[in-house]
Formats: structure tokens, sequence, C-alpha cells
């Protein structure tokens, strides 16, 4: 199938869509029940790949039915989550959970739904989030988390993480990133990302990696990008502690036509790589 984003105008894919729920452990000890929208191509020969899709602060938006679409035109079923909704949460700095580890017991809730649906190869199994959710998915990367949620012998194939505030890991406490599963993880980041430090480019976007853990990610940058850059809204400013390198102060996240293009092209043979067989 082409890898090209849908154009204008372009019919979308012929796809099952159900929108469900199902029940997860929360860090308190108590039981959230995490919606998803589910989207499975229709006409896929057998069991195939699958990702989980984790958004950003502000909760679901255009950049998750964006990447699904793409995904699901590849031949890859896909599960968008709303981590935030299930919590009574609204979204932003102020209205998402203390520590993004809290919605690691979502991302493996939707691969164990994932893992048993017949039209999904549960060895097949990938995650991509956003800003927040990009956070959860480098988290969900580590052998602890997987051992954590997990049975023995299943993991994420491969981790997409858009723009997830590099310089905390190994950092912040309870940010750390080490002891990765060896699945294939990639990072988008913008260039003038406000979270990082704007302009080095160049420079090793995630410190303090241990070699092993190092061979297995790959970060793509694109400059002149600010946070958001695959977006469809409209450019918006906030306050957020975790800018600039952990000074807070003020946050922009704003699309990028040119980056985003190249990011869903990026983002869709990522994971047809990764998840074959």
């Amino acid at each position: 199938m082409s890898l090209t984003p849908p154009a204008d105008g372009e019919a979308f894919p012929t796809l099952l869509t159900r929108h469900l729920c199902f029940p997860v452990q929360a860090l308190d000890g108590t039981t959230v029940q995490i919606g998803g929208r589910l989207q499975l191509p229709v006409g896929a020969d057998g069991p195939g790949p699958a990702v989980v899709i984790a958004h950003g602060s502000n909760g679901i938006d255009s950049r998750g039915q964006a990447h699904a679409l793409d995904l699901n035109r590849a031949g890859v079923t896909t599960l968008e989550l709303d981590m935030f909704g299930a919590r009574g949460l609204a979204g932003g700095a102020a209205g998402r959970p203390a520590a993004a580890h809290e919605n690691l017991p979502d991302v493996f809730g939707a691969f164990a739904v994932l893992a048993a649906h017949p039209q999904v190869d549960a060895r097949r199994i990938g995650l991509l989030g956003f800003s927040w959710g990009g956070v959860v998915t480098l988290l969900g990367a580590t052998r602890q988390a997987r051992d954590l949620y997990l049975p023995a012998g299943q993991q994420f194939a491969a981790h997409a993480a858009f723009y997830p505030a590099c310089w905390i890991y190994n950092t912040v406490p309870g940010y750390a990133l080490r002891g990765l599963t060896g699945a294939s993880v990639l990072v988008l980041v913008g260039g003038q990302d406000r979270y990082d430090d704007p302009g080095e480019e160049d420079r090793e976007l995630i410190a303090g990696l241990d070699p092993v853990d190092r061979a297995h990610i790959r970060t793509v940058v694109y400059p002149g990008a600010e946070h958001g850059f695959n977006m469809f809204e409209a450019p918006y400013t906030y306050h957020d502690p975790f800018v600039h390198r952990g000074r807070g102060g003020e946050g922009l996240s704003a699309p990028h036509p040119a980056a985003r293009a190249a990011a869903r092209l990026e983002v869709v043979q990522f994971f047809r790589q990764a998840l074959t067989e």
C-alpha cells in the first residue's frame, strides 16, 4: 500500500470502527475504565500489526486521528486512547496526572486488548505517543514497565515518541530510561521545541543513556519546528513547569506543515519496518 499521507479530497480507508472501554488498575489501586477508538482496516489477510496511540496533555486532538488514518491505510489496526476522561481530568498542564508513569497501565491495558483480538498479531503491536503520550511511550519501552504489566514473552514491538521532553530522562526522579526491551524506538522532535534547548539540533537529545540502550533509539529533528508540529490546530501558548529544561515558563505548540508531512511518512515507514514479521 502507499506510504503517502492522504491528500485533500482523497478517500479514507475502509475501516471497521469500534468505540470501546476496558478496565485497568490505576496506581492508586482503583479501577478505571479507559476509552478508546479501535480502527481495523477491512480486508486484511489474517492477524496483522497494530499500534496503540497515546494523546498529549490536552487530550485527544487532530494528531491521533491523522496518524491513525495513515497507519490504517498501510494495513495497521489502531487503538487511540482517552487516558484522562476516566480520571475526570480536563487536560492541560494543570489537568493531567502528576506523573506520566500513571498512564502506563492504560497503554499496557490497550496492548492486552489488541493482543486478544483475532485480527491482531500480538508480536506486532507498537506504541505511538505525542508530548505527554510520548513520555509514556518512552517509559513503556523499559523492561521494568514491560515486566510489571505484561506476561512473560509479550512486549511492544516498536515505540514512536513525538517531542517527549527529551531532557527529563535519567534527570528527573521517576523518569528513568534504562534497561530498554530492545524494541526499536523512534523519537521525533522540533528543532525549536521549548521543552528542550532550541537550536541545538546536533546534540544528543536524550542524555545519560547506556550504550546498549542508545543503540535502539533513533532521533529525527525537524529544523524550525516547534512543539506540536504535527498538529492541525492553530498555534497556542501555555505555562508548563517542564519547559525550558525544567526552568518553567511559556510553551508554544504550533503546526509546521512541512515537518508534519515528513513526520507522517516517517512514522508509517518506521512501523511498517518494525512490525514486519
